[in-house]
C-alpha cells in the first residue's frame, strides 16, 4: 500500500543552497533535499572537480541540481554565489549552511593566521552568507523561507576538538536566535542542527583512534555515532513546511549525548 504523504511534508517548487555539499552532512543533506520534492539545489564546495562529479551523480538519477566551485570563507566569492542565485532564480526557499573545518590544538598553540582562518570558515562565512541571502531568502514566494546552521555540540559544551571552533559553534547558536527574532516579520525562519560525532571524513581523523572511539560511543546514549543521513533528516525536517512554527530552535542530533550527566 502506497502512502501518501500531505503537502506540508514535502519540498516541491523549493530552491535550496547548500555550502559544502560534495561530502559528509552537506552532501547528505543535499541529497535528502532533492529526494523530498526540492525544485533544484545549488551546492557549494572549492574543489572543481568533486562539485562537477557530484552534480552529475544526482543528474544522473533525474533530479535538478548544480554546482559552484567557491570558498565561503572568501568574500568575493560570496558575492558570486548570491549573484548566480539572482540571475538564475531571483530567490532562494532554503539555506543551510554547512561549511565547517578544525584545527585540533590547545588554546595557547593556535597562531593567529590559524584562528583567523577557523573564525572566516567556520563563523563569518555563515555571518555573511545569511546577509547577502537576506533579500533572496525575503523574496521567496512561498513563505516561510528557511535558514539551518549546521553548528556542533562543542558550541554547548566542552569537548577536545579546540576553543577557536568550540566559540565559533556557541556564536553560531546565537546568530541563529537573533536572526530568528530579527528576520519573522519577513517570513524566514532560522534553526541550527546540532551533530554530533558523525561518521564523514572529517570526524574520522580522530574516530580512527579505537581508545577515542571508546570514550566517544561509552558518552553516546545510543552507542554509535551517527551516519550522515541521520543528520541531514533533522535539517530536511526544519526546511519542510511541516516545522512551520519551529525558529530560533538548536536541534541535538547526538545520540543523547548532550543530555548524559553522570
Amino acid at each position: 500500500m502506497s502512502i501518501l504523504l500531505p503537502p506540508r511534508w514535502s519540498l516541491e517548487g523549493k530552491k535550496a543552497l547548500v555550502t559544502g555539499g560534495t561530502r559528509g552532512i552537506g552532501k547528505a543533506i543535499a541529497e535528502e533535499l532533492l529526494l523530498l520534492g526540492a525544485e533544484a539545489v545549488l551546492i557549494i564546495a572549492r574543489k572543481k572537480e568533486e562539485v562537477a562529479e557530484t552534480v552529475k551523480e544526482w543528474q544522473r538519477e533525474g533530479f535538478t541540481a548544480f554546482g559552484l566551485a567557491s570558498d565561503v570563507g572568501n568574500s568575493e566569492h560570496r558575492r558570486l554565489i548570491a549573484t548566480w542565485i539572482e540571475d538564475n532564480w531571483q530567490y532562494v526557499d532554503v539555506l543551510v549552511n554547512n561549511v565547517g573545518t578544525n584545527l585540533r590544538k590547545k588554546t595557547i598553540d593556535y597562531t593567529e593566521e590559524e584562528y583567523a582562518f577557523l573564525l572566516q570558515t567556520n563563523l563569518t562565512s555563515v555571518f555573511e552568507m545569511s546577509r547577502l541571502c537576506y533579500p533572496l531568502l525575503k523574496a521567496a514566494p512561498k513563505k516561510p523561507a528557511t535558514v539551518v546552521n549546521i553548528a556542533s555540540v562543542a558550541g554547548i559544551t566542552h569537548l577536545r576538538t579546540g576553543s577557536v571552533y568550540a566559540m565559533c559553534k556557541a556564536a553560531m547558536l546565537q546568530l541563529t536566535r537573533n536572526l530568528a527574532v530579527e528576520w519573522a516579520t519577513d517570513g524566514i525562519r532560522v534553526n541550527a542542527v546540532v551533530p554530533w560525532y558523525t561518521n564523514t571524513p572529517l570526524a574520522q581523523q580522530v574516530l580512527d583512534n579505537p581508545q577515542f572511539l571508546a570514550e566517544v560511543l561509552q558518552r553516546t546514549p545510543l552507542g554509535r555515532i551517527a551516519e550522515p543521513h541521520e543528520v541531514a533528516a533533522a535539517v530536511a525536517f526544519l526546511c519542510l513546511p511541516a516545522s512551520g512554527y519551529i525558529t530560533g530552535q538548536a536541534l541535538c542530533a547526538d545520540g543523547g549525548f548532550s543530555i548524559f550527566g553522570f
